[in-house]
């Protein structure tokens, strides 16, 4: 069974009330259980300053995949598990 998190904007919370109110007696909907959630996060964790000398790491760590742009543009973003 998959898991999929509805990740609400904290700006919504009318929003996030009726998606609570939804899908509080199905967690299970359509053989995926559903979480709601109310995002976070509150912004960069890192501010670009300066560059540094050598960057160890090979990638960005944090996953662009859409989910700010559905949260800004929607409201409301779903993430599969």
């Amino acid at each position: 069974m998959t898991r999929l998190l509805l990740i609400v904007s904290r700006a919504e919370s009318a929003r996030y009330a009726y998606f609570k109110h939804v899908f509080a007696n199905r967690h299970v909907f359509a053989g995926e259980i559903v979480d709601v959630l109310v995002d976070r996060r509150a912004a960069q964790r890192r501010a670009h300053q300066a560059p540094t000398a050598f960057d160890h790491r090979r990638r960005e760590r944090r996953v662009r995949n859409g989910v700010m742009k559905d949260l800004q543009t929607f409201g409301w973003a779903v993430v599969r598990k």
